[in-house]
């Protein structure tokens, strides 16, 4: 008779485990304690990309730029102290990612609506999503409850982040360490879809690289000259302000901006990728939801794990 009675105890221990699961990591997280929160981001994000189209890209690069060094905990967030190096001024990051403002601002809102209940992680997710969308990109459903990190990894950033400069196996590789496939790695490239890039990071290809049309290597060349104007700006594809397909129509006209879009297709693995994406952009809009809703949930800290910061830059005891 003892069987059933542990069996019944294992079986109500599992349910309520997975009910403070639920509890901690679900997509009405905010249902009770900030039932506003979702409407707020929106609401913020969409004006910010009415007002410069450029910042739905930096909306997304930001949530990138977050999940590939600790995970998906705001820590890119947290401003240097003179005891403490953030994340900000890696190499990857410094004087390149934007958008920290409009995270403030909507994190000032949601402190005065509802204080100490929405995480900074949170909105830099939550904003990611709405930014595509504002672009004319996919939609996306988002568990939320993420919490935010006490620390950051300088180190980590100027690492794991993987750069403009990479070869197909070095993106491949970069994407695995995450827990990606190589389809998965090609399909979040396909973010380049919006946004730009500074001229130094792409003045070797229009310049060296041969696997580039001509005429787009000379378009180029006009924006970005050979030696200064490194932060000159140039659309990743002939539609940065729209989220589309057209990066991936772009590679195959041997069109990709920096060196690391191009590898893409330039007789590789990924070619077939590529050409899939070029002529089905819902088959990459379906694709991009699902690899974005997987990076959102790198190495999440919920539950009593990390805090939730009152200010977005700095942890709560400093």
């Amino acid at each position: 008779m003892a069987s059933p009675s542990v069996f019944s105890l294992f079986c109500l221990f599992s349910f309520l485990l997975g009910m403070a699961d639920a509890h901690y990591f679900s997509q009405n997280f905010y249902r009770r304690s900030c039932p506003k929160a979702l409407s707020v981001i929106r609401t913020a994000v969409y004006k910010a990309v009415a007002k410069e189209p450029r910042m739905g890209a930096s909306l997304l690069r930001l949530h990138f730029h977050d999940c590939f060094v600790l995970g998906c905990d705001a820590s890119i967030l947290l401003d240097d102290t003179a005891t403490f190096t953030g994340e900000k001024t890696a190499g990857p990051n410094n004087n390149s990612v934007r958008g920290y403002e409009v995270i403030d601002t909507i994190k000032s809102q949601l402190e005065s609506l509802c204080p100490g209940v929405v995480s900074c992680a949170d909105i830099v997710t939550v904003a990611a999503r709405d930014s595509v969308v504002a672009l004319g990109g996919p939609i996306w459903s988002l568990k939320l409850g993420r919490r935010d990190s006490t620390t950051a990894s300088f180190s980590t950033a100027n690492s794991d982040l993987p750069g403009a400069s990479l070869n197909l196996d070095g993106l491949i590789s970069a994407f695995d360490k995450k827990g990606f496939t190589a389809k998965e790695m090609v399909v979040l490239s396909g973010t380049h879809t919006i946004g730009v890039a500074q001229c130094k990071n792409f003045r070797g290809r229009i310049y060296n690289e041969n696997n580039i049309n001509a005429a787009f290597a000379r378009s180029k060349q006009r924006i970005c000259p050979n030696s200064g104007g490194d932060e000159n700006l140039s659309g990743l594809d002939g539609t940065p302000n729209h989220f589309d397909n057209v990066y991936f129509q772009s590679l195959t006209e041997k069109k990709g901006l920096l060196h690391s879009d191009q590898q893409l297709y330039n007789g590789g693995s990924t070619d077939s990728i590529v050409e899939t994406y070029s002529t089905d952009s819902t088959a990459f809009f379906t694709d991009v939801a699902n690899a974005m809703i997987k990076m959102a949930n790198l190495n999440l800290l919920t539950g009593t794990q990390g805090e939730i910061r009152t200010n977005c830059r700095k942890i709560n005891r400093s």
